[in-house]
């Protein structure tokens, strides 16, 4: 049976390029309202850049943290450079 982290992995590695998820919607991927833990799990992720952490996202869709930290600065420059619109440190999705 594979453990919390490696399940979040693996639903964070198949988010396309220039997309992103929220922290939300990866723990209710999982039939879990874990979003936090999720955030906890990303924030040791061994498995950078295959699972791409940089695309997930608070639920208001504003950046949240990178690497453990909230500096996000290096995570807005992976976004911007995936096509990811961002206005500030929010994330500009299509239907806004």
């Amino acid at each position: 049976m594979k453990s919390f982290r490696d399940r979040v992995y693996e639903i964070v590695a198949k988010i396309p390029k220039g997309q992103v998820m929220t922290y939300k919607q990866v723990a209710q991927k999982l039939g879990s309202k874990a979003y936090r833990a999720v955030g906890q799990a990303l924030a040791k992720n061994p498995y950078a850049p295959r699972v791409p952490c940089h695309r997930v996202v608070r639920s208001d869709y504003s950046l949240g943290g990178f690497n453990g930290s909230m500096d996000n600065r290096r995570k807005k420059e992976l976004l911007l450079n995936e096509g990811v619109k961002i206005v500030g440190d929010r994330v500009i999705r299509d239907t806004d």
